[in-house]
C-alpha cells in the first residue's frame, strides 16, 4: 500500500482501494494466529458456554491462564518485556477471534490485554515495565483498570479517589472507591486513577494487590449482571493503600490523558471484539435456518428470514472492513513514528485515529446487538431459551454499547473531535465546506457519467455523502458557534452521518480491492453487500441530515439545504434492495455459512 489517510481526514480526502488493508491482506503468520485462536475458542470455550452462564468465575480465570500459555496475551508487547513483538493489526486479530465464544472471556481478555497492559507499556517507567509486563503477558498475573466511580462515569476526571503523599516522599496513600471493575476478583495489578491533593487532573498509579497482604484493598461482592456473567466485576475499595512513589504512570496530573488514550485503544479493540461474536451468530443462524422446517420447507427459503440473514451479514462485513482498515492505518502510523524515533509512537498513532476508533466502537457494538437480536428472532421460541446460544449472545452484546464510553458519548466525541481539530487548524474542514456551499449555488450537471468501472458510482456517492456531512456540520457550527456542544441531538445526527459515511466507504473500498485481487466474479457476494450497505447508509444519512437541517435553519436557506441533501444522496441507477438481499442470502444458504 502506497499511502494512508491521516486520522480524521477521510471526510476531505479520497482514499484509493489499493491503499486500504483488508482481511485478504493477512500474512501467513497472521492467518496462523487467527486459526490457532479460533481453534482455542472452539476447543476450550464454545463447548463450555454453560459454565460461563452459571457464573463460573474460576473457569474464566482458568481459560485466561490457558490463553497465556498459548501466547495470546503477549502478541502486541515487545519481546524485551516478555511479548511477541507483533504489530497492532495482529493484536486486534487475536482480540477479534478470542471474543466470539462468550462475552465473559471477551471482557476479561480486553480488560487485561488492552486497558491494563497498554497504560503500563506506554506510560510506565522502565522499572515498572520490566517488573510487571512479563508476569502479565504470561498469564501468571492479571490486570484490572480502576477508573469508574459512583459519581464519575463518562466524566472521568471528576473522580474523588485521593492520593496523599507521605512526608518522606517515598509513597502515596490511596483512599477511595471504584466500581464496575472487570477482572477485580483475580487481578494482581490494578491501574488506579486518583487525585493528588487538589490537583486539577487525576494521576495514574500501578497498584499491586496481594490477597494475603491486602494493603488496605478490599473487594466487593461479584455484581449480578444482565450478561457477561462469568466476567469478574466487583467494586474495589482503597483505604490508605500504600503505593511506592515510583509507581506513578506518566506524570503527576497526567492521569486524565492516560485514561482518554487508554479508552481510544480500548474502543478499537472493543470493535474488533464484536466481529467474531457476529460471525458465530450468523453462522449458527444460517445452519439453523437450513435445518428448521416449517410448511414442509426449510425456513431459510422464506423471504423474511433471508432479509435478516442478508442484513446481518452486511452489517458484519461493514464492521470488519472498517476495523481492519483503521487498524492498519494505526500500525503504519506507529511504524512511521518509530522510524522517526518519536517517543510514545503507539499512543500518538492511536490518538491520531481517535475519531475513527469512536466510529468503530459505535458501529460494531450496535451491529453486534442487532445481529444477536435478529438471531433470537430467527430461532423463534428456541432463541428465547437458554438452551441455544442466541439469548446469551444478545445479553453479552448489550454491554458493548456502554463499555469504553457509552455510544452516545462516542457519537458526541466523533463530532466534537472533528470540530476541535478544525478550530485548531489541524484539519481543514472549512475549505471543503465552502466549496460545497458554492456548489449548492451552481446549476447541477445532468449528463450521466461513465460508471462502467466496478463500484464507481457507489464510490462517487460516498464522495457526495461527505459533502452532505460538511454542509450540515458547517452550518451547525456557523449557527451555534461555541454553544454547539449544547445541541446534543443535532450532534448525534451529524455523528450518524459521519459513521455511515466511513463504514460505507470502507466496505466499498475493501470490495473493490478484493475484486482486483481475486476477480469480480469471485467476490460477487461482497459486491452485493457493499451496495446494500451503501443503500442503507444513504437512507440513514438522509434522515439524519434532514433532522439536523430542520433543527438548524429556516426559510429559503432551509429549502436550499434540503435540496442539496437530496442532490448529495441521489443514485443515478437506484439498486433493487430486495434483489440484493436475496442474492446475499442465497450465497449464505447455499454454503451453509459465511464464505468471506
Amino acid at each position: 500500500m502506497s499511502s494512508r489517510t491521516p486520522g480524521g481526514t477521510f471526510l476531505i480526502r479520497e482514499t484509493l482501494a489499493e491503499d486500504v488493508f483488508t482481511s485478504c491482506d493477512f500474512d501467513e503468520e497472521q492467518k496462523m494466529l487467527a486459526d490457532s485462536t479460533t481453534a482455542f475458542v472452539d476447543r476450550e470455550i464454545w463447548p463450555n458456554k454453560a459454565r460461563f452462564e452459571c457464573k463460573d468465575y474460576a473457569f474464566t480465570e482458568e481459560i485466561m491462564r490457558k490463553a497465556g500459555d498459548l501466547g495470546l496475551l503477549k502478541v502486541g508487547v515487545p519481546e524485551a518485556y516478555g511479548g511477541l513483538g507483533m504489530g497492532f493489526v495482529s493484536s486486534m486479530l487475536v482480540c477479534d477471534r478470542i471474543s466470539g465464544g462468550t462475552g465473559s472471556i471477551a471482557t476479561a481478555f480486553g480488560a487485561h490485554t488492552g486497558i491494563s497492559i497498554s497504560p503500563i507499556l506506554i506510560y510506565g517507567s522502565e522499572k515498572i515495565k520490566k517488573k510487571y509486563l512479563p508476569k502479565l503477558t504470561s498469564g501468571e498475573w492479571f490486570g484490572a483498570y480502576c477508573l469508574t466511580e459512583p459519581d464519575a462515569g463518562s466524566d472521568a476526571n471528576s473522580g474523588k479517589t485521593k492520593a496523599v503523599r507521605s512526608e518522606d516522599g517515598k509513597h502515596y496513600a490511596i483512599t477511595g472507591q471504584k466500581i464496575w471493575i472487570s477482572n477485580a476478583g483475580f487481578a494482581r495489578v490494578f491501574i488506579v486513577f486518583a487525585r493528588i491533593e487538589d490537583d486539577k487532573n487525576i494521576t495514574g498509579f500501578v497498584v499491586e494487590y496481594d490477597p494475603d497482604n491486602p494493603n488496605g484493598i478490599t473487594l466487593g461482592e461479584e455484581a449480578n449482571k444482565l450478561g457477561i456473567r462469568a466476567s469478574s466485576t466487583r467494586q474495589v475499595f482503597f483505604n490508605e493503600t500504600k503505593v511506592p512513589a515510583d509507581h506513578l504512570l506518566g506524570e503527576r496530573n497526567g492521569g486524565f490523558k492516560i485514561a482518554v488514550n487508554a479508552l481510544n485503544i480500548g474502543r478499537i479493540r472493543l470493535a474488533a471484539a464484536c466481529l467474531d461474536a457476529q460471525r458465530r451468530v450468523i453462522g449458527n443462524c444460517i445452519r439453523y435456518a437450513n435445518k428448521r422446517k416449517q410448511f414442509e420447507q426449510p425456513i431459510s427459503a422464506f423471504g423474511a428470514i433471508q432479509y435478516k440473514l442478508a442484513e446481518m451479514a452486511t452489517r458484519y462485513y461493514a464492521s470488519e472492513t472498517s476495523c481492519y482498515r483503521t487498524g492498519h492505518n494505526i500500525e503504519e502510523a506507529i511504524a512511521a513514528l518509530k522510524k522517526a524515533r518519536e517517543p510514545e509512537a503507539e499512543l500518538k498513532s492511536v490518538a491520531e485515529y481517535a475519531i475513527e476508533c469512536a466510529i468503530l466502537k459505535v458501529y460494531a457494538s450496535e451491529a453486534a446487538q442487532d445481529c444477536s437480536d435478529a438471531g433470537i428472532q430467527i430461532y423463534g421460541g428456541m432463541g428465547f431459551s437458554a438452551d441455544t446460544p442466541m439469548e446469551a449472545a444478545w445479553r453479552d452484546a448489550r454491554i458493548a454499547r456502554i463499555y469504553e464510553g457509552t455510544n452516545e458519548i462516542n457519537r458526541l466525541l466523533t463530532v466534537g473531535m472533528l470540530v476541535k481539530r478544525a478550530m485548531k487548524g489541524q484539519l481543514d474542514l472549512m475549505g471543503p465546506a465552502l466549496k460545497v456551499g458554492k456548489e449548492l449555488m451552481d446549476i447541477p450537471a445532468f449528463e450521466t457519467p461513465d460508471y462502467s468501472e466496478l463500484l464507481s458510482e457507489e464510490l462517487e456517492l460516498v464522495g457526495e455523502m461527505k459533502k452532505a456531512v460538511l454542509m450540515v456540520a458547517a452550518k451547525a457550527v456557523e449557527k451555534f458557534g461555541a454553544k454547539l456542544r449544547e445541541q446534543q441531538q443535532i450532534l448525534l445526527n451529524i455523528a450518524d452521518m459521519v459513521i455511515e459515511t466511513y463504514t460505507a466507504e470502507s466496505a466499498l473500498l475493501a470490495t473493490k480491492k478484493a475484486a482486483a485481487q481475486k476477480g469480480a466474479d469471485r467476490v460477487q457476494t461482497q459486491v452485493y453487500m457493499a451496495r446494500l450497505n451503501l443503500y442503507n447508509a444513504l437512507e440513514k444519512l438522509g434522515k439524519n441530515g434532514r433532522e439536523a437541517i430542520l433543527s438548524t435553519v429556516e426559510g429559503d436557506e432551509q429549502q436550499m439545504m434540503r435540496m442539496g441533501l437530496k442532490r448529495f444522496t441521489r443514485y443515478t441507477h437506484l439498486p433493487n434492495p430486495i434483489a440484493l438481499r436475496k442474492s446475499i442470502a442465497a450465497d449464505l444458504i447455499q454454503n451453509d455459512g459465511l464464505t468471506f
